[in-house]
């Protein structure tokens, strides 16, 4: 039997052999073929779906989405396909940003009123963290 040791997958993909194994118990690689001496041997296409894993990753999809795109490309459903999900995506990320702009505009307040101790800041009125938005006892 030929093909790929998993220490050569792992590192052609750029990942350690440990999630090599976390994805085949996830569903996302299939479990591999065994040379006669025992050990996994993985087919070259491994490499690629390893990358596309790691790359659909670092654009926000969990692995079970990525696992749902998988399934929907293999079974050709277009309407629940990369497309359809990446707006999805899209739109989830811009909700992210909006949020972590107002986030990042309060600490710039937080940082130029001087606040050093959040105490001291919440009964301060010219403290700009949203404490207000609390309702105090």
């Amino acid at each position: 039997m030929t093909g790929l040791r998993s220490g050569q997958v792992a590192a052609a993909a750029g990942v350690n052999p440990q999630t090599l194994r976390y994805y085949e118990r996830r569903g996302l690689l299939a479990e591999p073929g065994r040379s006669p001496g025992g050990h996994r041997l993985y087919p070259a296409e491994a490499v690629t779906l390893l990358r596309v894993i790691k790359t659909a990753q670092r654009l926000g999809f969990t692995l079970e989405e990525v696992a749902d795109l998988l399934e929907a490309g293999t079974h050709r459903h277009r309407d629940a396909g990369l497309r359809e999900r990446a707006r999805e995506k899209l739109a989830e990320v811009e909700r992210r940003m909006a949020d972590l702009e107002v986030i990042r505009a309060t600490l710039r307040q937080a940082v130029d009123a001087g606040c050093d101790d959040l105490l001291t800041c919440a009964d301060e009125p010219h403290c700009p963290l949203p404490f207000t938005d609390l309702v105090r006892p």
